[in-house]
């Protein structure tokens, strides 16, 4: 796993991890729009995973903690990556960048830090309740709902952001791991690009129309 090849498939890895968890997490994202009892069941259900065969939330908090270790492995393989890169080539090039090289770099690095910190946050708001109106107490489609009130609206511009970030991150990311896993070739490349931007595009919609609808009343 020292190996530059090994931390591109520990990359690869985790970030189809994370890829799994966006898509259902948007899933159950959506279900708000079935109405708050739908969403109050789906948040229910997940805590209540396998049991009485484990022990209440056992299963999620599995999952979460895989979910971290995900992205603190991610996080290290792609730092390690960039170090070594920095160090094979410690003369910089006199050409300039080409544009595209150059936005990518910067979504990665710093789209990546910056989706970081808007995860902490919206842990802090609509898992835990610390900085939600409702606070941990209330249901949890009403901390989402409160979450989003249109009159937070900077909390949902924020978010927007964020989730575009998120998308321009994997659209790049899944691209790169279809390099890494070899599938990508002259005849393949048209159409492995096209799903990486399908994929973004499709979990950028579906993250947004929650909280767009909540903050422009749509959904109340």
């Amino acid at each position: 796993m020292g190996s530059s090849n090994g931390k591109k498939a520990v990359m690869a890895v985790t970030g189809a991890v994370m890829v799994l968890f966006l898509i259902l997490h948007m899933l159950g994202n959506l279900k708000i729009f079935f109405g708050r009892d739908s969403f109050n069941e789906y948040a229910h259900a997940l805590r209540t995973l396998l049991e009485p065969i484990v022990p209440y939330r056992t299963v999620l908090t599995t999952l979460e903690i895989l979910l971290v270790a995900s992205v603190v492995l991610h996080m290290w393989a792609a730092i390690s990556l960039a170090r070594r890169a920095g160090k094979a080539r410690p003369v910089k090039y006199v050409a300039k960048k080409s544009q595209a090289g150059g936005y990518t770099t910067h979504i990665m690095r710093f789209g990546g830090l910056t989706i970081a910190l808007y995860v902490v946050w919206h842990l802090l708001d609509l898992t835990f309740g610390v900085v939600n109106p409702k606070g941990f107490n209330s249901a949890p489609a009403d901390r989402m709902v409160a979450g989003f009130d249109p009159s937070r609206w900077w909390v949902t511009l924020i978010y927007v952001v964020a989730v575009v970030l998120v998308g321009l991150h994997l659209r790049h990311g899944v691209w790169s791991a279809f390099q890494t896993l070899g599938w990508a070739n002259r005849a393949r490349n048209k159409m492995l690009r096209l799903g990486a931007g399908l994929l973004a595009a499709g979990l950028v919609v579906g993250f947004l129309a929650p909280p767009l609808a909540i903050t422009f009343g749509v959904v109340q």
